[in-house]
């Protein structure tokens, strides 16, 4: 009895680790053994071993941006307003109030790429050479031809049907993805996609709601821009196709909105991100050269997790840029959470947390500027930082706060060392202040695009 006990116990044990090791493939399989090997030589050569490089070019371009910039009477008073802290820093329903309706602004450097041009759907590739930040050169589908998705049904999961969203990221050579029409797609198991793909949904309104979420494992050099992703529920497994030559068998996956793998290139920009069954984002397993912009984040507990386990050292080369976004309504911890790696947390607007906002363990490197953070009323979760480890411990990681707004009691627990030793120290340019977070970061989530007009 006590033996069967223990075997119990090891199952149990085994289907909790292997998902998370093996990322919910059940038949690990040749095809997936070739494909995280070259998953982890791409996370060699996406590795910036002098990461601050990086983030100095981010840098370069929003003072770029909001120095050189000639703008219209309109945006300059509001760019007025926001450098004298008039109304934008007050309270959060002047947020909510002040919804703007005056002509196109591209306000932050990668939107300034591509919008207000009212041609924008005769050069939708024009999106592939805006990029910045650790994602810089993702370029996703722009060497291949646009693919047109027809029909939003996910009937099929191992023969999908053509002009469908799941037999269009399955294809072997780059796409562009877009959609002849709005509408609404229930995944019935996790969407699994393939390198060099473009999901643009620009011109329609997107919605991935009510089923499985986006997983992006052991690829590379992926886009997703302009979608509603909502209401994610974890998938039961099964077979399951996830290139055009390959089908095989997976467990129950966590419910992420979106999952990145083992994965490098990869930048998820104007996205809406709301209620999942896991995480809103995942980064995990080695993943790097990733950026997350001009996202909106809302009603969900556990929001960006950058590393899912102690154990994986692989994520020390893990370099992640979350720029330019809002985490909004009903958001309580996790934005992001990181284990190990290089983070360059930039010019976001944090509006709403309930317990904390910024967190980790396993000595991450966090560089957080120019970014606002409103705390809650409760004056026990006043500090946006929270380090799951003894103060002996945590004291020696590089956790800097720089020109950061802090408001109704909020407050950023530093450690480590100042950043005099860097070697770009000479060529940084810091962030814009933190009064203009509320202009940077006013457009998030998917644009109401339509042909003919600016975004």
């Amino acid at each position: 009895m006590a033996a069967n006990k223990i075997f119990g116990l090891l199952l149990v044990t085994f289907a909790v680790v292997v998902p998370s090791i093996r990322g919910f493939i059940a038949e690990y399989d040749e095809y997936w053994q070739n494909r995280e090997a070259e998953a982890r030589r791409r996370t060699q050569e996406a590795y910036h071993p002098e990461p601050y490089n990086v983030t100095n070019h981010f840098n370069y371009h929003v003072h770029d941006l909001m120095i050189y910039r000639n703008v219209n009477e309109n945006y300059r008073n509001f760019t007025y307003r926001a450098m004298k802290g008039i109304d934008i820093n007050s309270t959060r329903r002047s947020l909510a109030a002040k919804r703007y309706k005056g002509p196109c602004i591209a306000v932050n450097p990668i939107d300034r790429c591509w919008r207000c041009n009212r041609h924008w759907s005769e050069n939708r590739k024009r999106l592939a050479d805006c990029a910045l930040g650790f994602g810089r050169g993702t370029t996703g589908g722009k060497a291949g031809k646009f693919y047109v998705v027809t029909d939003n049904t996910d009937n099929d999961m191992v023969n999908p049907k053509p002009g469908t969203l799941r037999h269009a990221v399955i294809q072997e050579e780059p796409l562009w993805i877009i959609f002849n029409r709005s509408m609404n797609i229930r995944l019935n198991q996790e969407l699994i996609m393939a390198s060099n793909k473009t999901i643009d949904g620009r011109g329609s309104n997107v919605h991935i709601v009510g089923g499985a979420g986006i997983t992006i494992q052991f690829v590379e050099n992926v886009i997703i821009h302009g979608i509603h992703i909502h209401d994610i529920v974890p998938g039961n497994g099964g077979l399951i196709r996830d290139s055009v030559n390959h089908y095989g068998f997976r467990t129950r996956s966590d419910g992420d909105a979106v999952s990145i793998f083992g994965s490098t290139r990869v930048w998820l920009d104007h996205l809406s991100l709301t209620r999942a069954s896991d995480g809103l984002i995942d980064a995990i397993q080695g993943s790097t050269a990733i950026t997350i912009s001009n996202c909106h984040m809302t009603h969900h507990n556990e929001v960006f997790l950058f590393g899912a386990t102690n154990s994986y050292v692989e994520d020390e080369k893990m370099q992640i840029t979350v720029a330019f976004n809002h985490f909004g309504k009903g958001l309580v911890q996790r934005m992001p959470r990181c284990r190990f790696g290089f983070f360059h947390v930039v010019n976001n607007d944090y509006t709403h947390w309930l317990m904390y906002a910024i967190g980790g363990n396993m000595h991450p490197t966090i560089i957080s500027q120019g970014n606002r953070f409103i705390a809650p009323p409760n004056a026990f979760a006043k500090e946006v930082t929270k380090r799951e480890a003894p103060e002996s411990e945590w004291k020696s990681w590089t956790w800097r706060s720089e020109n950061d707004l802090f408001l109704n009691g909020a407050f950023f627990r530093e450690s480590g060392s100042l950043l005099t030793n860097n070697p770009y120290q000479d060529k940084m340019i810091a962030p814009f202040s933190a009064h203009y977070v509320n202009e940077l970061a006013r457009f998030t989530g998917p644009r109401k695009c339509r042909i003919g007009r600016m975004c």
